[in-house]
């Protein structure tokens, strides 16, 4: 089956399964004020515990560490066992019914939701990944 990956502003497709927010807040940058844009009928779940830590978060938009590291990190995050369990989980899932997971960034390139895509697939091989 497949997984696919897309800004949570996208409207929402015929294709897009189970909707899934990684994003570890709905807020503006200032990380209090509720974003207007996001509102509970753009997904129908929210995983926080696949989003990407704020210390990363933080020191990645604060330039103290580059996409690389970033990259890195969550990457080492996402095979901690209790997270490996909800990815593979989400993995598991995704080959049964289409879902998408959701996150802020238009482009998948340089969000989390990649990665945490690409992982899904490491757990089921055959896991078609799409970003749209």
């Amino acid at each position: 089956m497949t997984l696919f990956t897309r800004c949570i502003l996208s409207s929402r497709d015929l294709r897009d399964g189970l909707r899934i927010s990684v994003m570890s807040r709905h807020t503006l940058e200032d990380g209090i004020t509720p974003d207007p844009r996001i509102h509970h009928t753009l997904y129908d779940e929210w995983n926080r515990v696949l989003s990407a830590p704020a210390k990363f978060v933080g020191a990645y938009y604060r330039k103290e560490i580059d996409w690389k590291l970033f990259e890195k990190s969550y990457l080492e995050y996402l095979k901690e066992p209790v997270i490996a369990y909800h990815v593979e989980n989400i993995a598991r899932i995704a080959f049964s019914l289409p879902i998408t997971l959701l996150c802020i960034e238009e482009k998948a390139d340089r969000c989390h939701r990649r990665l945490l895509a690409e992982e899904c697939q490491w757990h089921m091989p055959g896991l078609e990944v799409i970003h749209r």
